[in-house]
């Protein structure tokens, strides 16, 4: 079960850094990368696995997202969303967000943006759905802190974690409407992925559980043990496979939901982000690497 390390991919300035979400956009093969720290956004060719470009301009950036050649990112830092062209990197548009934007998803084929905003001590949290090309909004009021969402296969609902209380939120695409909340046995809904064929949903929580939930009813199908507060979880169809990056004490929680197998593989202290790259590789953002551990799985 522990992935095997193909190599580091250096960051300018990425030693002992501050990154977030990251995510591939398979259209151009490119990973693109929230640098925190240092509000841009880096970009690496997947199939040279070089570094290739560094976009400044996003304040405190705390995510990106892709579909089909498009990127959105949530910049914390501006209480803004911005939406860009991965082969030209070209901005397609910036939009105005609740406080502290974190968590994102685009939809490319229906023209839409989701983002969950964390709020202030003078605006509650909100999800808000954009329509790109209208340039029309329409947000929700939340009952706590987002973290991560996603969306069904169809993009007919999304789902967003809600730390505390500990929770999927789902609602209907684009109005936001139908809400439902679907309490969570582990305390911290964190990160977040979703498995299309089989309709379930996988959460990592604060507590240390990897929680299973049916993605149509909202039942809470399994739970595994998990090794510490995760951050960004991917679920890979090729493999198969449920991947949980752990700052703290530095591993990935690989777990095979069909079989419970479960393995774990060393990164380093601090490495919490991660982009999938279907079908067999996992880059895991590392401070004390000083940017791309590549790990193959499978």
């Amino acid at each position: 079960m522990p992935l095997n390390p193909l190599g580091v991919i250096a960051i300018p300035d990425g030693s002992n850094s501050d990154f977030d979400h990251a995510a591939f956009d398979p259209k151009t093969r490119r990973v693109f990368i929230a640098h925190t720290a240092r509000d841009r956004i880096e970009v690496i060719d997947h199939d040279t696995h070089t570094h290739i470009a560094a976009l400044p301009g996003f304040p405190g950036v705390a995510g990106a997202v892709a579909d089909g050649g498009e990127i959105l990112t949530t910049n914390r830092g501006a209480a803004t969303i911005s939406w860009l062209d991965a082969a030209t990197y070209d901005i397609k548009g910036v939009f105005p967000s609740g406080p502290r934007p974190n968590g994102a998803a685009i939809v490319k084929r229906k023209g839409i943006g989701i983002a969950a905003c964390i709020g202030d001590a003078e605006q509650v949290p909100t999800l808000q759905c954009i329509d790109l090309k209208d340039v029309t909004q329409r947000a929700i009021d939340l009952p706590g802190r987002p973290r991560w969402c996603v969306t069904d296969a169809a993009a007919e609902r999304v789902f967003l974690c809600i730390r505390e209380p500990s929770m999927i939120l789902s609602a209907r695409l684009p109005d936001l409407g139908d809400v439902v909340h679907w309490p969570l046995p582990s305390g911290g809904a964190h990160g977040l992925d979703i498995d299309h064929i089989s309709h379930r949903l996988y959460a990592a929580c604060d507590d240390g559980e990897l929680v299973e939930v049916d993605s149509t009813a909202g039942k809470v199908t399994n739970v595994w043990p998990i090794a510490g507060p995760p951050d960004v979880t991917f679920f890979n169809p090729a493999t198969g496979r449920v991947h949980v990056a752990i700052g703290e004490p530095g591993v990935i929680e690989t777990i095979d939901p069909k079989t419970g197998a479960r393995g774990q593989t060393r990164t380093g202290e601090g490495a919490h982000t991660t982009a999938l790259v279907v079908p067999n590789q996992l880059y895991v953002i590392s401070p004390r690497h000083g940017g791309v551990l590549v790990l193959a799985d499978g």
